[in-house]
C-alpha cells in the first residue's frame, strides 16, 4: 500500500459505511482533506477482463486517466502497453519498468523535442492527424511508423471526441500519400469512440465509417497494419453498462464483421480500467438556501471543478454520491465546490437528490472516480491543495 495524504484528524461527523476495498479503507481512515482512494486490484481485475474480451488486440493504457507511478508499475506487470500523451508519461512509464517498445506517442499535437526525446528511447509508434504533424515527425523520428486519427460524426458517446483531434476524412487519403513522402510508414489508422460509450452496439456507427476508409485506403496502396480504435471503454456511473469482458468481445466481433483479418489491433482503455477502482472521500462544508422558499438546497464540497471533478463540465459525467444518512427523506440540491468562482458548480442543470438531513460536516463518498480527477486535480487554485492520492 502506497499512501501520499495526510490520514490524521477527525472530521467528527457521520459517515457512510461501504464494503469494497477501498470504501472500506476509507471507512477505516481520518483524512484532512479530500482524498482519492484507488484499489490497485480493482485495477488489474479490470485489466484482465477487458483483456480476455478483446482477445488478440493488445492494450495500451491511457496514461492520461490516472498516471499515478503504481498503477503504472502494476499494469506493466501485466504486460499492458501504454498510451502516452507526452514527454513526461513516457518517462513514467520507462521509469516504471515499461518496455519502450509497447510504448506509443498518441498525442497528435507533440512539440518538436518531445518527438525527439521519443525517438531517441525507442518509441517508434506516432499519432498524427495532419501534414504539418507528419512533417515534425518526419524531422525528429525519421522513418518512424505513423498512425492517422480521424474525426468521427456518429458517436453515440455521453462524451463525445469529434472536434480537436483527427483529420477529415476527405484528407486521410493525401495524408497517407504525404506520410510516405517524407518517409514515414503509415502503419494504421487510428479513432475515438467517444469517452464513456455505454453500449458496445454504440460502436456499430463508427465503425462502419472506419471501416470504409480502412479499406480505402488499402485499395489505394496502403499496407495498413494497424486499427487503433482507441478508449470509449465506459464505467459504472449509475446508467447500466456492460461487463468488460462481453463488452469488449462485442466490439471485437463488430470488428471483425466489417474489417476482416486486420492485422493488428490496439485499445486504448483508461476510464474503464480505473474509474470504478477509486472513490474520493470528501467533506460537506455547507448546505444553504438562496431564499427561504427556494425549492433547491444547495450543497458545498470541500472538492470542485477546479481540484479534481472536471469532468462534471457539461454534467457529462454524473458521480453518484454517498452519504451516512442515505434511506431516509431527500429532496433536489445544487452541488457546487468550494472555490471563489462562480463556474464551480457541479450539477445544478439536473439536481442530485440528497438526504434532507444533510449538514456541514458530514463525509461523502463520490464513487467510481478513480478515471480523471487527481489528473485534473490544480496545483493550487484559491489556495487548496491538490487532491490527495492514496492507492492501495
Amino acid at each position: 500500500m502506497t499512501m501520499n495524504a495526510p490520514l490524521t484528524g477527525a472530521l467528527g461527523a457521520a459517515r457512510p459505511v461501504f464494503a469494497d476495498a477501498a470504501t472500506a479503507y476509507i471507512a477505516a481512515n481520518d483524512f484532512d482533506r479530500p482524498t482519492l482512494v484507488v484499489d490497485r486490484a480493482r485495477v488489474v481485475q479490470n485489466y484482465d477482463a477487458l483483456a480476455a474480451g478483446l482477445g488478440r488486440a493488445f492494450i495500451h493504457y491511457a496514461v492520461k486517466a490516472n498516471p499515478e507511478p503504481q498503477i503504472i508499475r502494476a499494469l506493466v506487470r501485466r504486460g499492458s502497453g501504454f498510451d502516452c500523451a507526452s514527454r513526461g508519461e513516457i518517462e513514467l512509464c520507462l521509469s516504471q519498468g515499461a518496455p519502450v517498445a509497447k510504448i506509443s506517442f498518441g498525442n497528435t499535437i507533440k512539440r518538436g523535442s518531445d518527438i525527439a526525446f521519443a525517438y531517441g528511447v525507442g518509441v517508434r509508434l506516432f499519432a498524427a492527424d495532419s501534414v504539418g504533424e507528419l512533417d515534425k515527425i518526419a524531422r525528429h523520428a525519421p522513418g518512424a511508423r505513423v498512425y492517422l486519427r480521424v474525426i468521427v460524426e456518429n458517436s453515440l458517446a455521453d462524451w463525445p471526441l469529434s472536434r480537436k483531434f483527427g483529420c477529415a476524412p476527405s484528407s486521410l487519403p493525401d495524408l497517407l500519400d504525404h506520410a510516405v513522402a517524407v518517409g514515414l510508414v503509415p502503419y494504421g489508422l487510428s479513432f475515438h469512440v467517444g469517452s464513456q460509450t455505454r453500449e458496445a452496439a454504440f460502436w456499430n456507427p463508427v465503425l462502419d465509417d472506419v471501416a470504409e476508409l480502412w479499406h480505402a485506403a488499402r485499395a489505394a496502396g496502403h499496407d495498413l497494419q494497424l486499427l487503433n480504435i482507441g478508449g470509449g471503454f465506459p464505467a459504472f456511473y449509475g446508467q447500466p453498462v456492460q461487463a468488460p469482458r462481453a463488452y469488449a468481445a462485442a466490439v471485437m466481433a463488430a470488428i471483425a464483421a466489417r474489417f476482416g483479418d486486420v492485422p493488428q489491433v490496439m485499445a486504448e482503455p483508461g476510464r474503464g480500467l480505473v474509474a470504478d477502482a477509486g472513490h474520493i472521500v470528501a467533506e460537506v462544508m455547507l448546505v444553504s438556501r438562496k431564499a427561504e422558499d427556494d425549492l433547491h438546497r444547495w450543497v458545498y464540497l470541500d472538492i470542485g471543478r477546479f481540484s479534481g471533478l472536471a469532468e462534471t463540465e457539461g454534467e457529462a459525467i454524473r458521480y453518484r454520491i454517498t452519504t451516512p444518512h442515505d434511506g431516509g427523506p431527500t429532496g433536489p440540491c445544487v452541488m457546487a465546490g468550494p472555490s471563489c468562482d462562480s463556474a464551480d458548480i457541479l450539477y445544478e442543470r439536473v439536481p442530485v437528490q440528497l438526504p434532507l438531513a444533510l449538514r456541514d460536516g458530514d463525509r461523502v463518498l463520490i464513487r467510481n472516480c478513480g478515471a480523471y480527477t487527481s489528473a485534473y486535480s490544480s496545483v493550487g487554485f484559491n489556495g487548496f491543495p491538490p487532491l490527495d492520492v492514496v492507492v492501495l
